[in-house]
């Protein structure tokens, strides 16, 4: 099992009411799993539309196992341009 550090960013930081988490995880489903039932359904509602990079690369594959993975950043979409 991973021990990682999940950041979040924007909206996700807002529904999460931290900068940051803790979490014990194998795959980055079971860290969303976590981090869903830590801080409830608007988290879980933002986590919908975020991309999440583990160790800074983009992750498409939720089942992805997170092996020596050290960081998870949670980056909703940003407006801008």
């Amino acid at each position: 099992m991973a021990r990682v550090v999940v950041r979040y960013f924007a909206a996700a930081r807002a529904a999460a009411g931290v900068a940051e988490d803790v979490v014990d995880a194998d795959t980055v489903s079971g860290c969303l799993l976590t981090i869903q039932a830590r801080h409830g359904p608007e988290l879980a509602r933002v986590l919908r539309v975020c991309t999440l990079l583990v160790d800074g690369l983009a992750v498409k594959d939720v089942n992805r196992p997170l092996g020596d993975a050290i960081e998870i950043d949670v980056l909703p979409p940003f407006a801008g341009g």
